[in-house]
């Protein structure tokens, strides 16, 4: 209903509104459009159900749905534009009316989304919709996804709590705030006592992992593991068959696709033009600063690593004084840092030092977003003593990124960090992309 909604509110507002006078228009009527209407109407129906919006255990989950609901909008809006100019249909389709009603679908669908949310949120109705966990066994990851599932706004999770199953119980403190509810010996009796709709195992012997997702097979619950072998990129996990046998693994990240790393080097491509363009006068000013302050050169060439550990010059507006390095060595910059200028201290608070990096990122060394680049001299022992430190360099370094954004920066908790980059790698989008570039106008915490 929303949809044919929309696309008679976009009917309306290219050909009988104000909009009418924009671009190439002849009149049409509504029955002129008719079959324009009822494919793309179809279309977009099938497109939200390809982002599986139609599940019965995610209709809870408004922000999830949210997001799918705007990406399945976005490609049906350029692919049904595409498909209808490609074809020639006929009345020609008016390119402003494909915007709009992309524009009108998308409110609609979230407005509608949003009351039917608030209807399925009443009390009687959301314990239906729940789904009644219970954990098997206990460990850090199992802690870790019981403090994510209890801070999920959508409810969608009713947790019962955890039974033990390798005797974590009497060799280690009891979890917090987290229900003991029997041993895995007893969990039939646990199931049945509990209403369980879902299992989540998080440490058991193999044989009885068998026996359990057996039993789940019987009495209908939804078996899962917690990936406690997998601890990187959880995300890219897949099923592959290899010569008969399946396998599991980590082989896709959004960034893997073609299509994801076009559109993320065309943003590039637009953003470092843009950037250099309107950043050449504060380039030539602070240059200028610098000079004044501290005779020498204006630019800072610095050694760093790129994409698969590929090192490259990045190109910054000097902040401090000639030779700063010469006595100490290479060391992170911290705060009120003696080796400052005056004007670098201004600079790299607002992150202006950074602004030649556009060039870099026209070259193709860097990104506008991603894992900031850190120096050889500095993390040649990182890979050895932080997890998955390397896997952070899967992708090519960016200006700001994710941690940046979130105050970690210079001489901080790399392990957060860390975290923090493989976090965006998993969940990269065009839209994250935009979110954290804007972010990067307004957290400026560890600047310095």
């Amino acid at each position: 209903m929303m949809i044919v909604l929309a696309e008679h509110l976009a009917y309306w507002l290219r050909f009988h509104s104000f909009i009418r006078d924009y671009g190439n228009w002849s009149n049409m009527e509504l029955r002129q459009y008719a079959g324009h209407m009822a494919l793309g109407s179809l279309s977009l129906l099938l497109a939200l159900g390809w982002q599986g919006l139609y599940h019965r255990n995610i209709l809870l989950r408004n922000r999830w749905i949210a997001s799918r609901i705007a990406k399945a909008v976005l490609i049906w809006t350029l692919v049904f534009l595409s498909f209808s100019l490609a074809l020639k249909l006929e009345p020609s389709i008016s390119r402003v009316y494909v915007a709009l009603n992309g524009a009108c679908a998308l409110l609609l669908l979230l407005g509608w989304r949003g009351l039917f949310d608030a209807f399925l949120h009443s009390p009687g109705r959301i314990a239906t919709l729940q789904q009644r966990t219970l954990f098997v066994g206990w460990n850090d990851d199992a802690q870790r996804l019981w403090q994510t599932l209890s801070a999920d706004r959508a409810h969608a999770f009713d947790l019962v709590g955890w039974v033990d199953a390798s005797g974590w119980r009497d060799d280690n403190p009891m979890p917090e705030n987290i229900p003991f509810v029997g041993y895995v010996e007893d969990i039939q009796r646990v199931i049945a006592r509990h209403e369980v709709d879902m299992i989540i195992v998080a440490d058991l012997p193999r044989q009885q992992m068998v026996e359990l997702a057996n039993l789940c097979e019987r009495e209908m619950i939804q078996f899962k593991l917690a990936p406690s072998v997998f601890r990187i990129f959880v995300s890219g996990l897949s099923l592959e068959t290899i010569a008969g046998t399946p396998v599991l693994g980590v082989n896709r990240l959004p960034l893997d696709s073609t299509l994801n790393v076009m559109l993320k080097r065309a943003l590039d491509v637009a953003g470092a033009l843009f950037g250099l363009m309107i950043s050449s006068p504060i380039i030539a000013f602070f240059g200028a600063m610098v000079y004044f302050e501290s005779k020498g050169p204006i630019f800072y060439r610095q050694r760093r690593w790129g994409m698969n550990g590929v090192p490259f010059e990045i190109i910054k507006i000097r902040s401090m004084k000639l030779n700063a390095e010469a006595a100490g060595g290479a060391q992170w910059c911290v705060q009120d840092d003696p080796r400052r200028l005056r004007v670098g201290a201004f600079m790299r608070k607002w992150n202006i030092d950074e602004v030649p990096q556009f060039w870099n990122v026209l070259k193709g060394e860097m990104s506008l977003v991603g894992p900031r680049p850190e120096r050889p001299e500095l993390i040649a022992g990182f890979k050895h003593q932080i997890p998955h430190y390397n896997a952070r360099h899967a992708a090519k370094p960016g200006m700001t990124g994710w941690a940046q954004v979130k105050g970690l920066r210079g001489d901080t908790d790399l392990s957060e960090r860390i975290k923090c980059d493989l976090w965006y790698l998993e969940n990269w989008s065009l839209l994250l992309d935009l979110q954290i570039m804007f972010l990067t106008f307004f957290k400026r915490d560890n600047a310095y």
